[in-house]
């Protein structure tokens, strides 16, 4: 069964876009991004901006557009049983040509997990220099490392 993605969080002035691959089941079903309690994705931005950390997720999307952080996955849809990157199959990525023209201030792309790096270094293809940077998946699949060392890979975002 196929599984669609969500629009972007963003606004004209982001100079910063996160990417996921694709969201979860949890996700999916809930609504917003990071819908699963147990990934640290929220956590960790509102750590790196050191605000109180909400489950309102209209606080949750503030926080990006706040600090001119665009959000979206790389994936506008995918075949995939579970949440696992590794089973995404029949994949179709997202229109970034129209996307990143619409955004002309992003200059960085931080990915979240190898699998959307690759994805996104796969299907992408710019004449503009972007850096680009490969964080540690929040998801709570990715448990090689601590919520501390993520912090501390995922803060490069804080320093624009």
């Amino acid at each position: 069964m196929k599984k669609y993605s969500f629009p972007p969080i963003s606004n004209p002035n982001a100079t910063v876009l996160i990417l996921g691959t694709m969201p979860g089941v949890q996700s999916l079903a809930l609504g917003p991004y990071y819908g699963n309690p147990r990934n640290a994705f929220w956590k960790l931005l509102f750590s790196i901006f050191d605000s109180p950390f909400s489950t309102d997720y209209e606080i949750r999307k503030s926080i990006l557009l706040q600090n001119q952080i665009a959000l979206w996955d790389v994936l506008e849809a995918c075949v995939r049983e579970g949440s696992l990157d590794s089973d995404i199959e029949q994949e179709i990525p997202n229109d970034f040509n129209s996307f990143l023209s619409e955004h002309p201030h992003i200059r960085q792309i931080y990915f979240n997990g190898q699998k959307a790096a690759a994805y996104f270094k796969h299907y992408v293809k710019s004449d503009k220099d972007y850096l680009l940077v490969t964080l540690p998946s929040t998801s709570p699949a990715h448990a090689g490392k601590s919520f501390e060392m993520k912090l501390q890979e995922w803060s490069v975002i804080g320093q624009k």
